[in-house]
């Protein structure tokens, strides 16, 4: 695979390394295989964190473990695809690359902070944390700006829908990649219930020392479950509403919310398998997105007024999902919930769906005036 990928690189090099600005007329080829090299390098990213969150609730932070060197690979023909786009402008215009760059700069920045921030405050054993936060902004930047050039370049059909869906999976992944500390730690915590805790004595003893406290189930809760009860169906139904209720409007295609979150799903499910096969500690799946995702595109199909929908999507799609969320704790596993969180989900989710609509109704006035006439279907 790598060498398929270097091939592809080195071919594309070959043929349109030329100097150029963003805008630049593109070959529909060189559109199709610069993102496809694109989709392999947040696959890799993907896979190498999806692996490291598992790797952390079993053994100490090591900066050269496999995950991280998993993700580098992803990280370095993502920054390989940045500088050829900015030095030849093929394939993005000046939206897509400015995201694509702001998007990489934030993220090689995070890296030497994390590890500072390891280095002076110990082991940070969070997802929920400074440093970990602009590595997660820098990679939406990344796919943003991904998903951006390819909306505006790709050839109409098929292929454009499919790997606009791929990129909202991706963005989707890594929104809810902070939720994976509490769907990790609610098994964790009952591992140690049970007598046969999956993290080895060492980061167990390492955790119970952050806090000064002996090695015993206190700590492991501080370990395993860092961040108030409010704070997983909170982010998990705000954040995936969010990104669903765009994916709707980009990909334009009936049940693409449902799709996307369905894709989430199973992948999870798959990496669920592959790691505990390998000897892994387990997580809960976020199930309950299947249905905000169904809500989202209920909501949309529904066809309510544009000053109606944000606020009846924010309430149907927050008791969905909290309902959802009651039902897999119950029938399956899942984190701790605090039920009250739901009216403050659904405000501040009704504020941002708002918000989205507003965006999108100024840039489609914004388009529309660019290109000197009203009533542009769809304008990309």
């Amino acid at each position: 695979m790598t060498t398929g990928v270097t091939r592809r690189f080195t071919e594309l090099r070959s043929a349109y390394w030329t100097r150029g600005t963003a805008g630049r007329a593109t070959p529909e080829a060189a559109v199709v295989g610069l993102y496809r090299l694109w989709l392999v390098a947040l696959t890799l990213k993907v896979l190498g964190s999806s692996w490291d969150v598992s790797w952390h609730f079993r053994w100490l932070r090591d900066d050269f473990a496999p995950p991280h060197l998993l993700n580098s690979v992803g990280t370095v023909l993502v920054v390989a695809l940045v500088v050829f786009h900015t030095y030849t402008g093929y394939g993005v215009d000046q939206r897509a690359l400015r995201l694509m760059q702001w998007g990489t700069g934030i993220f090689l920045v995070a890296i030497p902070l994390d590890v500072i921030n390891h280095r002076v405050n110990g082991l940070d054993i969070t997802a929920w944390s400074p440093s970990h936060a602009l590595l997660y902004l820098g990679t939406a930047l990344m796919v943003a700006g991904a998903a951006v050039g390819w909306w505006r370049a790709a050839p109409l059909g098929r292929p454009r829908t499919a790997l606009l869906g791929a990129f909202a999976f991706f963005f989707l992944e890594n929104v809810l990649f902070p939720n994976q500390h509490q769907e990790y730690g609610v098994l964790e915590l009952r591992s140690w219930d049970a007598g046969h805790p999956y993290a080895e004595p060492s980061l167990l003893a390492f955790a119970a020392n952050q806090i000064g406290h002996p090695v015993d189930r206190v700590a492991v809760a501080h370990f395993a479950l860092p961040v108030p009860d409010w704070v997983y169906p909170l982010w998990g139904v705000l954040a995936a509403t969010l990104v669903l209720v765009v994916t709707r409007r980009l990909v334009d295609r009936q049940w693409a919310a449902t799709a996307v979150a369905a894709g989430y799903v199973g992948y999870r499910c798959v990496v669920w398998a592959v790691l505990v096969g390998a000897g892994f500690p387990p997580s809960t799946v976020p199930f309950y997105l299947l249905a905000v995702g169904l809500a989202v595109d209920a909501v949309a199909l529904a066809g309510l007024p544009g000053a109606v929908a944000p606020l009846t999507g924010a309430v149907v799609v927050t008791g969905a999902g909290y309902l959802a969320l009651a039902g897999q704790a119950e029938w399956i596993a899942a984190p701790p919930v605090s039920e009250p969180s739901a009216a403050a989900t659904a405000a501040v989710l009704a504020l941002g769906w708002y918000g989205a609509e507003a965006w999108r109704t100024r840039r489609l006035r914004i388009q529309r005036a660019q290109r000197g006439f009203e009533g542009c279907p769809n304008p990309r």
